[in-house]
């Protein structure tokens, strides 16, 4: 089966969401690293969610969909679910054709809090299920660094479709990444790159744009007949991966360099397009289970990209357990030629 349609729904939706995250970056003051109910993050998650989910519904209906918020918060506050209802009214595609593919404007106010619920699938081994992150990278988006909008289709346990907005990504592919790229971002139109995939086609990118989608080309992860040389990723917090442990393998694969720290699936798009290599993810603490919204987009595509997923023990990551990971911990991407000796670098280093 193809799955074109699916890809070119998900890139538009995630498009317009990633224009409404972008207003709400670089508009709203982000003095503040918490999540609370009325923060930046917070606007542009509810936001975000509503306008992709409502593409979906338009065009896939019989679809379940897990994403990350529900609507009970926005119910209880009127005042911040008014303040959505404004922003989202506001974004619009430049090309009205496009626009109504998605479904045109919410409803109503009361019609976005209902659409906002509509992601509360549990999951599972069987039927078509999107997993919709609206903004990964929380922290990063409230620091003014990386961000992405993130949406993959699942269908009987398998990625199938992945589209990742990454609007602080330069739109150059040959860039490297560096300590600069996860730093507070400002806006250019050399940044904003979207990302996607099919299952056995390739991985693409493009630039964001405003309208139409602009036109894309094919991205690979670059080969590293060094492993020693290869520039290895992690996330900014240390409380999402040990970053400790994470130094410990670089070294033993000889990595001298320091790693780059970024928030985000922009991760995964950075070393599927070969501006970076590794990615690694390793546990904080036992029993933490990872979500599937988090990695359902950036697995694909970075295995589209020629690279391999998996976790710690290196067992591909099963999309089939419901909401989280729950038959994986930790996860490691890599060019598939240097899997293995990465793998093997970590069993060590966490004595597995």
């Amino acid at each position: 089966m193809s799955y074109q349609q699916e890809r070119y729904i998900a890139e538009l939706a995630v498009q317009r969401a990633t224009l409404l995250t972008q207003k709400v970056f670089f508009e709203k003051a982000k003095g503040t690293v918490s999540k609370d109910d009325k923060s930046p993050v917070t606007i542009g998650d509810f936001g975000a969610q509503a306008l992709i989910i409502q593409a979906i519904r338009k065009n896939f209906p019989n679809d379940e969909i897990v994403a990350e918020e529900e609507a009970s918060s926005l119910r209880e506050d009127k005042a911040l679910s008014a303040e959505i209802w404004r922003l989202v009214q506001d974004i619009k595609l430049e090309d009205a054709e496009s626009d109504k593919i998605l479904g045109g404007p919410l409803p109503s106010e009361e019609g976005m809090l209902d659409i906002i619920d509509e992601g509360k699938s549990s999951g599972g081994p069987k039927g078509r299920i999107w997993a919709l992150d609206p903004i990964d990278g929380t922290k990063g988006f409230l620091r003014g660094g990386q961000y992405a909008v993130c949406l993959g289709l699942i269908v009987d346990g398998d990625v199938k479709v992945g589209a990742i907005g990454t609007p602080n990504l330069p739109v150059d592919d040959r860039v490297a990444i560096t300590a600069s790229t996860g730093a507070q971002q400002t806006e250019t139109a050399s940044n904003g790159v979207l990302f996607s995939a099919i299952q056995g086609e390739g991985a693409t990118s493009r630039p964001l744009s405003s309208g139409v989608l602009a036109p894309s080309k094919s991205i690979s992860m670059r080969p590293v007949p060094d492993i020693a040389q290869a520039v290895f990723c992690e996330g900014v917090e240390a409380a999402h991966s040990a970053q400790g442990d994470n130094a410990a393998v670089a070294e033993r694969l000889g990595i001298t360099a320091p790693s780059v720290r970024l928030d985000s699936q922009a991760k995964y798009c950075s070393i599927a397009r070969g501006a970076g290599d590794i990615y690694l993810r390793l546990p904080v603490k036992k029993g933490y289970q990872e979500k599937i919204w988090d990695h359902a987009a950036g697995d694909l595509i970075v295995r589209e990209a020629g690279g391999q997923v998996t976790d710690i023990y290196g067992q591909r990551l099963d999309f089939s357990k419901g909401r989280t990971l729950a038959a994986n911990t930790g996860v490691v991407a890599a060019p598939k030629a240097a899997q293995d000796q990465v793998i093997d670098a970590v069993k060590v280093v966490l004595k597995l």
